[in-house]
C-alpha cells in the first residue's frame, strides 16, 4: 500500500498538489471562518440590543407588577 502511495506522490507534480489541493482547501476554510465570524458578530449585536431593551423596559414592568 505504501508503494502505491509513494509512486502516486512521485508522479504527481508539486505545483498541482499545492495549487490544486492545498490552496483551495485553505481558502475554503478561511472563507468559512470569515462567514461564521460575521454571523457571530450579528448575533452578538442582536443579543445586546435585546438585553438593552429588557434592561430598559423590563425593570419598569417589574416595578409595575409589584405595585
Amino acid at each position: 500500500m505504501s508503494s502505491v502511495l509513494s509512486t502516486f506522490l512521485q508522479e504527481l507534480p508539486g505545483p498541482f498538489l499545492v495549487l490544486g489541493i492545498f490552496l483551495p482547501v485553505t481558502l475554503l476554510l478561511l472563507l468559512l471562518i470569515a462567514y461564521f465570524r460575521i454571523k457571530l458578530m450579528a448575533v452578538d449585536e442582536e443579543l445586546s440590543q435585546i438585553s438593552d431593551r429588557q434592561n430598559k423596559y423590563g425593570s419598569s414592568l417589574y416595578r409595575q407588577m409589584r405595585r
